[in-house]
Formats: structure tokens, C-alpha cells, sequence
């Protein structure tokens, strides 16, 4: 069930994208930049929480987890170190994700060359 639950939600997130960019003239940086706010709002507000124990991988992995990583690294930061914390909680929470995205990247663009059209 937690396959399905976790389908269903991560096409919601992706279904409602896809409206906001057919429908609004909003642009996909912006719906992006979007996701990973409602992330942290929600967080903050302790409703993502259930989202991830609802829908698992399918609540993480799209922005919106993204931005519930953050808020939750910030929370453990600032219980941690005080003020501080605000700054560095949510670098510190997205670290390895961070650092895995960057080394891919460059491990990409060292094998594949772009070629002009």
C-alpha cells in the first residue's frame, strides 16, 4: 500500500505542477521555487510530517521534501546551537544530497559532451 500511497502522492505534486505551468503564466523556476516553500511552511506547521508517514518516498523525493528537510534540519539546528542555527541547520540537513548532485553532475559533464545544433 505504501507503493501505491507513495505513487499517488509524488503524481499529485507532479499533476498539480503541470496545471500551474498549462494554466497560470507562472514559469517552472517559479513553480519550483513554489514547492520547496510549501515544503517549509508546512513543516513548520507540523503538517508534512504525516505526508511522509502517509506517503513515504512520494512525499521526500519532490521539492516539497526538499523543503521539509531544510525546515527540519533548521528546527534541530537552532534546538542545537540557538540563532545560529538558522543558518546553518538546513545546509547542513541537505549536505549529502547537495554534494551527491554536484559530484553526479560533474561526473557527467566530464563523460557526455554537448554538441551544437
Amino acid at each position: 500500500m505504501i507503493y501505491l500511497n507513495s505513487f499517488l502522492f509524488g503524481g499529485l505534486l507532479c499533476v498539480v505542477g503541470q496545471i500551474l505551468i498549462s494554466k497560470t503564466k507562472l514559469t517552472p523556476a517559479r513553480i519550483l521555487t513554489g514547492y520547496v516553500v510549501a515544503g517549509v511552511i508546512l513543516s513548520a506547521f507540523g503538517l508534512y510530517e504525516k505526508f511522509v508517514e502517509f506517503a513515504g518516498a512520494g512525499a521526500t523525493v519532490p521539492l516539497t521534501g526538499f523543503g521539509h528537510l531544510l525546515a527540519k534540519g533548521i528546527r534541530k539546528a537552532v534546538t542545537e546551537t540557538g540563532f545560529l542555527g538558522v543558518f546553518t541547520g538546513g545546509i547542513t540537513a541537505a549536505a549529502a544530497g547537495i554534494a551527491s548532485a554536484v559530484l553526479f553532475a560533474f561526473i557527467v559533464g566530464l563523460l557526455f559532451s554537448s554538441k551544437r545544433k
